[in-house]
């Protein structure tokens, strides 16, 4: 009986082949989800600081503490590692925005949803930096909307709500969205310029603005 192994720096396993009586040393690459949120964390790091193009996978994983073939056990190149960056990115501030919504009125969970994306604004300012990067990017249009769209679901459930219950106009999901997001987008950007504060007055104002342009 004869022993092959293949080096491997990864989880051993084993399979016997019965009729050559021998034993074979296979490896089984498996996914450690701290590696990829390492991952994930300097992509979002690098890309604000250099930007898409000066942003190699090599750099990443240098930064992320991981061998750059490690990437690849993930991702299958550099354009799927940025999109599901991107979802990734998405679906945790989703998850921030519509905490705690259920059970409020209509304005009260405008309010909320107002409130909690200010919130993650301010804690998480480098994933924010990444969203807009990545939205004015080529990227995005290569993006299933659907996909992206599903992590803002329940902000499209409340905008029908407040259709059917007659206190929103009735207008196109992306117009009304539009008197919502981008003030607070562009009051962000001028917070981490140091320009403006979020201020409880001014919270109160971007709610209250919100709430006249698409009520009825």
């Amino acid at each position: 009986m004869t022993v092959k192994k293949i080096e491997s720096t990864k989880k051993l396993n084993f399979r016997v082949d019965y009729n050559r009586m021998t034993v074979y040393y296979t490896n089984m690459r498996y996914k450690d989800n701290s590696k990829k949120e390492a991952i994930y964390q300097a992509t979002i790091l690098l890309l604000n600081k250099d930007g898409f193009s000066a942003t190699p996978m090599s750099k990443i994983a240098k930064h992320a503490g991981v061998s750059p073939s490690t990437i690849y056990v993930y991702f299958e190149n550099k354009d799927d590692m940025l999109k599901k960056l991107y979802l990734d990115t998405k679906q945790k501030m989703g998850a921030k925005m519509f905490a705690d919504t259920d059970g409020m009125d209509i304005k009260a969970s405008l309010a909320k949803v107002i409130r909690n994306y200010i919130d993650y604004i301010r804690e998480n300012k480098e994933a924010f930096l990444f969203l807009q990067q990545f939205t004015n990017s080529p990227y995005m249009s290569e993006l299933d909307d659907q996909e992206a769209n599903n992590y803002f679901t329940p902000m499209y459930q409340l905008v029908k709500r407040g259709r059917q219950e007659g206190v929103f106009k009735n207008v196109d999901d992306d117009v009304l969205f539009a008197y919502i997001e981008p003030p607070i987008t562009e009051a962000a950007k001028r917070y981490f310029r140091g320009e403006f504060e979020f201020t409880d007055v001014r919270i109160k104002s971007l709610i209250e603005l919100a709430w006249s342009a698409i009520k009825k």
